[in-house]
């Protein structure tokens, strides 16, 4: 069936999604109060109400090959292996480890600079701010109330170092999904977008650098650490970095890990396949694949979501309403950022913000010829940094919860998320 040239109204089941998403937030005064994939499945609900052209049948035939694209597929292979990974080095240990080998070797007078950049190491190498701000708070918490560092600035140097490789790790969800929309290999959108955050994160080591060199911090507790649980962090680095198939490095970093657990006794033979799927071991919550399955779902929703909405000419509708306001190929990128934006401010959540903006912005790039890897850059560069300073979003409210202040306490010293919008703007600017 010919696909309609244009059609706004087919675009309801965002405004719909983005009204009940917002409005039992702000109802509830709570952002999570109301689940997304429930959000989304509302939206595919009146996504399918529309267009009484298409039976029913066509319809599941539309979304089916949706779903059934490559990018999607393999998108959401990638966030379960993903997954695997970071359950098996959270067992083994790995973070707590890094964490402390980390705070051993820093003198105490850059500790706050120190928590910056253990922060952009764990994330970078675990691909969840998440998971870093977890790992990290309790010991900035720590050495805000036995040196009198504001606890905020500390809170902050946590914040901006998982925001570091929530945006740039290989094995990120948001990283995974930018590259799988615009169609490019992580490696070549690692060192795109490594070059144009690495002045933003420069700058703010340098500027917490400054806020704490007088401080003085004495750590009581014993910082013991094995460097072979280090490792694997190190090895899935290097390998992405390399060029490995992501799918070669994850399952290899997951096994590798593994058996480092087993050697280290954190991991008893019998509570492997706990490590990799979710569970509890040791008293700790290992998250593993399971934790990967809200975004998973998400994924597979959005994907039918889309697919109705460009049958019925939705997303030719956007980007002709865009490429009015376009006049040039700059013009498009600074579409894009704002696009990527928008969508992180409406959902609280990058990587719900890159898979819904990702095939507009494709189509975006497509038609102003921008390389995949500028496209894939540029949506999770300004996706990750809004949310970075989203002052409702999970990172920030899991810092303030953890440290026990506000997040307007925390928010004047996310300096990198605010540098690194910033690069990405004189990035489009001054690019030939």
């Amino acid at each position: 069936m010919k696909k309609r040239e244009e059609n706004g109204f087919v675009l309801l089941p965002i405004i719909v999604f983005l009204i009940i998403f917002l409005g039992v937030g702000i109802g509830f005064k709570d952002f999570y109060y109301m689940p997304v994939v429930v959000a989304f499945l509302i939206s595919l609900l009146v996504a399918f109400m529309q267009n009484r052209k298409l039976s029913f049948e066509k319809k599941i035939d539309i979304i089916a090959r949706g779903i059934g694209e490559e990018n999607i597929v393999t998108m959401c292979l990638i966030f379960l292996c993903a997954g695997a990974f970071s359950g098996a080095v959270t067992a083994a240990g790995g973070v707590e480890n890094t964490v402390n080998f980390g705070l051993s070797i820093l003198p105490s007078k850059y500790i706050v600079v120190g928590l910056f950049i253990i922060g952009c190491f764990i994330s970078i190498s675990m691909g969840t701010s998440m998971g870093t701000i977890v790992a990290l708070s309790p010991i900035a918490v720590e050495i805000g109330e036995k040196t009198g560092v504001n606890m905020g600035l500390c809170m902050g140097a946590v914040l901006c170092g998982a925001m570091f490789g929530d945006n740039l790790s290989m094995i990120s969800d948001t990283t995974i999904a930018a590259v799988k929309t615009q169609g490019c290999e992580i490696k070549d959108k690692f060192k795109e977008n490594f070059l144009i955050v690495l002045p933003a994160a420069i700058l703010t080591g340098v500027i917490f650098l400054l806020m704490s060199k007088n401080t003085e911090t004495v750590i009581n507790e014993e910082l013991s650490y094995n460097i072979l649980n280090v490792l694997p962090y190190v090895m899935v680095f290097l390998g992405a970095l390399t060029g490995l198939n992501v799918f070669i490095v994850l399952i290899t970093g997951t096994v590798f890990s593994l058996i480092i657990g087993v050697i280290t006794n954190n991991i008893k033979i019998s509570e492997i396949f706990i490590a990799i799927g979710g569970g509890t071991i040791n008293g700790r919550n290992i998250s593993g694949v399971t934790g990967m399955y809200d975004i998973t779902i998400i994924s597979i929703i959005i994907a039918c979501i889309v697919a109705l909405i460009k049958e019925n000419g939705g997303i030719r509708f956007i980007l002709n309403k865009i490429k009015k306001r376009i006049k040039s190929k700059k013009g498009a990128e600074y579409g894009i950022a704002g696009v990527s934006a928008l969508v992180d401010i409406c959902t609280a959540n990058n990587t719900v913000a890159v898979v819904m903006a990702g095939p507009v912005v494709k189509e975006i790039s497509d038609e102003y010829k921008i390389s995949p890897k500028n496209s894939a850059s540029i949506l999770d560069i300004f996706t990750s940094a809004i949310q970075g300073l989203l002052p409702y979003g999970t990172q920030i409210l899991s810092a303030s919860a953890i440290s026990g202040i506000t997040p307007f306490e925390i928010f004047p010293y996310l300096y990198y998320p605010a540098l690194m919008a910033m690069s990405g703007l004189l990035f489009i600017r001054f690019r030939n």
